[in-house]
This record gives structure tokens, C-alpha cells and sequence, in this order.
């Protein structure tokens, strides 16, 4: 791991004003949170830029893996610098549709810098399907088997949906704590006992609707007094953002008035925190809660929902109560998590309502069916799977092999168009020439085997590699015997150069 110390004079203007203050906004659907500043775009190519150059010393890694929108224009960067090696992207927050996108300054210059990577991932279909519909609108572009393609080259778009790691959830559990973090655990759990809670853990922004969530307890609690509390976690994000600090004012005062209204000397509603937490301790949190209430506005998958489910007690599991657009929506149903719109609180209320009272035999059979699948797809899934997808985009196949298209090799997503070429004209050189009518059948099987190999690949034809013959051989004998799926994740990984974006959106609770 290697870390870049990034230039000041930039770090506002990308950072604060264009990803967080432009981006982020837009991104989650929510264009009235945006602030507009002029410079913001300039700072964030120029420090794209920067760390692709500082990246041209990795050049000869066999591959590289960028994440999250901070680092959307860094595959064309990269490609500009001479560095040629597959690229592949995956975006953790949700993709809007075309007419939010919009309203990003530079969102045209932006998609077209994406299409720069040989694959783009997102978390889910909905997220997939509004970027094919921004190309569609913006540049007139279509995608065929998934593949969009340009005078660039071809660009891959896939889904790959972020999982956890449920074993290691299960050894947080059995971990133990520090004194000091068991005591606050004991304490906090404390005004719960003998009553039942609910649990909100998300970072203190805007997009997750905790406002909605408070507001909902409030409905809650005004026709069943006294019926369940919260426990909102919620570290402070952002401070120096204005939109930040707004919310943060809005959530507490509406959480004073909850706890002014519905408590007693006794008993508070909502017991509201900043502090963090070790997965360690959230996971017994998430254990003791009945409910979870996962509610963001929109979100790329959210994996808090995916934690609280996999702390659960089998023989006495809580509920999920979970926002229909969060990214997690896509992996479970109504019948397992009880899906609402995070814009309207009634709907909040009343799925808590439902969760705290459920019979044990359905969240028994709503719990079993999410953590069959939280087993069956990982996050050890999620990275093998994008980088076997993205080894698709190295070369395959030797130059000597591919005559008529000169030097080169070219990608396996042509694979089975070569393998039918070759297989024609193996075919025709074993025709015997005496028999012509055969002979020219043959001719016209390689002719048209070659058109379907030629036509893809002729926007793509400045970027197949021109590789010395000894390493054409070397790679040749390297891929022939075996299939890049073949390969573990971890060798995989091991041959790559990855990308983040190394900003509090990669800490935990960055969902």
C-alpha cells in the first residue's frame, strides 16, 4: 500500500467543493442539497491528473482497480500518460438518471471520461440501467451483451452487488472488548433493558434521512406511547461543509423535541450519539436491537443493513426495516426485509410498529432467508468476480495469430468470434484444392468469420498492444493452458495496482 500526499492548493476545490458539494448531491438524487463552485471542477481534474502521473511508475502492473466518484476521470488520465494496461472502475454510490446528472457541471466531459475505463461496475441493475440511459441521451450511445462501444475502445458495464464477510461479523461477536468500550456498551444497553429498542448506525449526512427516521418515532410514539425506543448512532461528517452542519442542527433539535414530547423522567425515546464505534462492539449492539432501521434517500448498497443481519440471534432474530432505495433493496425482498419510502415517515412508523411485533416464526423465516444470501455472495465474491471480469481485458491472444489485423492482441471478450475464424480457416486449409466448389464454400466461411471477428474491433484497433514477439510468447503460453477464472482472487490481486479514494468515505461507515 502506498500513500500520495495531495497538493493543497487543490484539496478544497476538489475535495469540499466538487466531490462532496457537486458530486455527492447529484449522485444520491438530491440536486436541492448542491452548491455550485466554479472551481471545484478545475481542482478535481487537476488532482485526478495528479495522481496519474504519480501513478506512471506502476505502469508495468497488470492491471488497475479504481473506486468511487472522486476518481471517475482517473482511467482517461491514465490512458493519456501512455499507460495502457486494463483499467476497471466501480462506483459505491448510486448513479442517477439523466436529467438529475444534468445538473453537474461538466457531466458530459465526465461520462465520456468513464467510457475511458475497460470496465465500469456499479452495485445495482437501477444504477447500471440510468448510466446506459445517460449515454443514451448524451451521446446517442447504446450498449449490446453489456459492452458500450466508442472510437476509444470498448467499455464493459456490470453490476457486482458488495457483500461482507459474515464469518469474520460472527468473530466480532466472540471478540472482546477493551474495558473502557465493554463499559459503554453496558452503559448504553443499560436504558434498554427489560424494553424494546430499535438501532440506526449511519454517518451524520443528509443522504441517510435520519431527520425522516426521527420524525418517524415521533408519529410512532404519539399513537403507541412509550412502545419501543432508538439508538442512533451517528458520527459527525463533513463539519466543514455548510450542508453538514445545517443537518446536524436540524436531527438534534428534532431529536430534542421527540424526547421533550414523548419522554418521561424514566424513559427516553431516542438516545443519540457521535461517538464511534469498533465493529466488535456494533455488533452486539446490532444483537441486542429488535429492529434495524436502514432508511438513507438513496444509497449505493448500504452494508449496515447486511451487518445488522448477519449479528442476528438465530433462534430470536430482529427485524430489518430497510429503505426501498438503498442498494441493499435489490438483494432483499418484502418478504424478507419490510421495504418503505424513507421520504415518508408514516411508512417508517408503521413497518417499526410491525417489526417490534412480529411473531418469532416470521422473523425467524425473514432472517434465515437474508442470511442465505449474505452466505452465498461475499465480499470475497464481490472482489473475485470483478477481477475475473476485469482480467477479461487483458490480452490474450498472440500477433502472429492475427494476420489480417496486423500487430496486436486483442481482448477475450472476442474470444468465441476468434475461435469460430480460426475454426474456419483450419477448415479451409484442409479443404482439398481440387475440389473448388468446396474450396470457395470455405473461402466464404473465413471471409465472413473474420467480418464478425473485424467489426468489433475496429474503433479498437489503436489500442491493441504492439508487443515484442518474445513477449507475445511468453504471454501466449501464460494464458493458453488456462482460463483467467481459473485464477484465485488472490493471485489476481496480487498482480494489481488498486486506486481508493482516501477520504472518510472509505472509513467503516462509509456505505
Amino acid at each position: 500500500m502506498a500513500e500520495l500526499d495531495l497538493p493543497a492548493a487543490h484539496h478544497r476545490g476538489y475535495y469540499r467543493d466538487y466531490s462532496n458539494s457537486t458530486l455527492w448531491p447529484v449522485l444520491h438524487s438530491l440536486s436541492d442539497r448542491m452548491s455550485r463552485a466554479e472551481e471545484g471542477y478545475d481542482s478535481y481534474r487537476q488532482m485526478n491528473n495528479f495522481i496519474a502521473r504519480a501513478a506512471f511508475d506502476l505502469r508495468d502492473r497488470d492491471a488497475f482497480w479504481v473506486h468511487d466518484y472522486h476518481l471517475l476521470p482517473l482511467g482517461g488520465d491514465l490512458h493519456n500518460l501512455g499507460i495502457e494496461r486494463p483499467t476497471g472502475f466501480f462506483l459505491h454510490t448510486p448513479w442517477p438518471t439523466p436529467d438529475m446528472i444534468e445538473r453537474v457541471p461538466n457531466h458530459r466531459e465526465l461520462m465520456k471520461s468513464m467510457l475511458e475505463y475497460d470496465l465500469l461496475g456499479f452495485q445495482t441493475s437501477r444504477d447500471l440501467n440510468n448510466f446506459l440511459a445517460c449515454l443514451r441521451t448524451y451521446f446517442g450511445l447504446e450498449s449490446k451483451d453489456g459492452v458500450v462501444t466508442t472510437k476509444r475502445g470498448q467499455t464493459r458495464l456490470q453490476k457486482f452487488p458488495i457483500g461482507i464477510d459474515p464469518r469474520q461479523f460472527a468473530e466480532y461477536l466472540a471478540a472482546e472488548l477493551s474495558p473502557a468500550e465493554q463499559e459503554k456498551i453496558s452503559s448504553l444497553l443499560q436504558n434498554f433493558e427489560g424494553a424494546k429498542f430499535a438501532i440506526g448506525v449511519d454517518r451524520l449526512d443528509y443522504t441517510k434521512g435520519i431527520d425522516k427516521r426521527v420524525e418517524a418515532f415521533d408519529q410512532l410514539l404519539a399513537g403507541e406511547p412509550g412502545s419501543i425506543s432508538l439508538l442512533q448512532i451517528a458520527p459527525s461528517s463533513r463539519a466543514d461543509v455548510d450542508e453538514y452542519r445545517k443537518y446536524k442542527e436540524d436531527v438534534e433539535n428534532a431529536i430534542n423535541h421527540v424526547n421533550a414530547e414523548h419522554g418521561t423522567e424514566e424513559w427516553r425515546p431516542i438516545h443519540y450519539t457521535n461517538d464511534p464505534f469498533s465493529q466488535a462492539a456494533l455488533a452486539r449492539l446490532y444483537r441486542a436491537a429488535h429492529v434495524g432501521v436502514v432508511t438513507p434517500l438513496r444509497d449505493g448498497m448500504n452494508l449496515v443493513a447486511k451487518e445488522y443481519v448477519a449479528a442476528q440471534d438465530p433462534k430470536d432474530p430482529g427485524v430489518l426495516v430497510l429503505s426501498k432505495f438503498a442498494g441493499a433493496a435489490e438483494d432483499f425482498n418484502e418478504d424478507e426485509a419490510l421495504l418503505v419510502d424513507p421520504n415518508h415517515p408514516e411508512e417508517i412508523a408503521d413497518a417499526i410498529s410491525k417489526a417490534a411485533n412480529m411473531p418469532l416464526e416470521e422473523r425467524v423465516r425473514r432472517w434465515r432467508s437474508m442470511m442465505d444470501k449474505i452466505e452465498s455472495y461475499t465480499i470475497h465474491d464481490w472482489s473475485a468476480d470483478y477481477l475475473r471480469e476485469q482480467d477479461k481485458s487483458r490480452i490474450t491472444v498472440p500477433a502472429d495469430q492475427f494476420h489480417h489485423l496486423g500487430l496486436g492482441w486483442t481482448n477475450e471478450a472476442q474470444m468465441p468470434l476468434y475461435q469460430n475464424y480460426a475454426a474456419a480457416l483450419t477448415a479451409y486449409n484442409e479443404t482439398d484444392p481440387a475440389d473448388a466448389a468446396l474450396k470457395e464454400a470455405a473461402y466464404a466461411d473465413v471471409k465472413s468469420a473474420f467480418v464478425a471477428l473485424a467489426a468489433p474491433l475496429k474503433h479498437t484497433q489503436d489500442r491493441l498492444w504492439d508487443l515484442p514477439a518474445p513477449t507475445a510468447s511468453r504471454w501466449s503460453s501464460r494464458t493458453r493452458g488456462r482460463s483467467p477464472r481459473g485464477q484465485t482472487a488472490k493471485s489476481i490481486a496480487r498482480r494489481m495496482t488498486g486506486f481508493y479514494s482516501r477520504t472518510e468515505e472509505q472509513s467503516r461507515l462509509r456505505r
